[in-house]
């Protein structure tokens, strides 16, 4: 199994987009060499916009590359894409369904070091309440290559989240990425696991030792939040003692708010491991973050033995 960084994938993968089509562009809020959308400076600088901390104006600036028939990609913090220039985003892109592709990098915790103020735990409850908006979470290098590729020949707007640290590779090299489409990472009869994003290994560290327990785990990548057709998640639920969802985003307007709302008329119990309704903080490392919320493994055990009375 790989390790690769979800920031140097999303670069490499502008690189190759750029060379095949010359229509991608790119916009930068001065964090080029952190988001990684500096690998694509350096090969294309004449299709690369450095915008400087003016986030709201980058936005509008890209949705004007996009009325020329350009793939606008914007670039920032996650905190700092979904937050300051979230007028533009409304107004400029969204009602207009103007083709902007919004990169949120350094997503949820995983800029342990600049605590609250850089830390995004609620960007995707802000981009799924836009209508016309797109919003995605990858789990893996592997899949980040095949979204990023996805989204490029997708005519709307999107925003994708990323994380800032290293992750294992789960999704599966054989399975394309389709937006919208759930995947069932592994199958299990007992309970079923909704994960995102950075949440997905854990989820399935989880489902192995329930295993241990006689519990049977079906763990599912659900990497877009919006739009998600809800026949799939009462499908993928249906048989299931309990659903639990995992996520490195607040409880409110995240996964959980996805998969209640497609269970709402049915009789599941749920329990959620997410982050509750307060900021983030600062730590020596990513992984002290998520066991201080309780962003582990052992988080979604805690919740499957308590949904089963185990």
């Amino acid at each position: 199994m790989g390790v690769h960084n979800q920031r140097r994938v999303y670069g490499e993968t502008l690189v190759e987009l750029g060379r095949e089509n010359n229509n991608i562009v790119v916009l930068e809020a001065d964090l080029g060499k952190s988001t990684m959308s500096c690998l694509f400076q350096n090969e294309f600088p004449e299709r690369y916009f450095e915008m400087s901390i003016a986030e709201a104006n980058m936005v509008s600036f890209a949705a004007g590359l996009s009325l020329t028939g350009k793939i606008a990609f914007v670039n920032t913090f996650a905190v700092f894409a979904s937050g300051r220039p979230f007028d533009q985003i409304r107004q400029g892109v969204c009602i207009g369904r103007l083709n902007v592709k919004i990169i949120g990098s350094s997503a949820g915790l995983s800029d342990f070091g600049d605590g609250a103020t850089h830390q995004s735990v609620e960007d995707i409850a802000i981009m799924r309440a836009i209508p016309n908006m797109t919003v995605i979470a990858l789990c893996d290098g592997i899949e980040t290559e095949k979204a990023v590729r996805a989204i490029a020949k997708y005519d709307g707007p999107v925003y994708m989240r990323l994380s800032r640290n290293d992750l294992e590779d789960i999704f599966p090299e054989d399975q394309e990425f389709v937006i919208g489409k759930p995947v069932v990472l592994k199958d299990g009869t007992d309970i079923a696991i909704f994960a995102m994003g950075t949440m997905v290994g854990p989820a399935l560290k989880a489902a192995a030792e329930l295993e241990k327990e006689g519990i049977s785990a079906r763990v599912i990548n659900v990497s877009t939040l919006k739009p998600i057709d809800d026949n799939e998640i009462i499908n993928l639920a249906r048989g299931m003692k309990g659903v639990i969802t995992a996520e490195e985003h607040s409880y409110i307007g995240g996964l959980a708010s996805v998969v209640t709302y497609a269970l709402r008329n049915t009789p599941v119990p749920f329990e959620a491991v997410a982050i509750n309704d307060c900021f983030g903080q600062s730590a020596e490392s990513h992984q002290e973050l998520l066991d201080y919320f309780g962003l582990n493994s052992e988080g979604i055990i805690r919740k499957a033995r308590l949904i089963l009375g185990a």
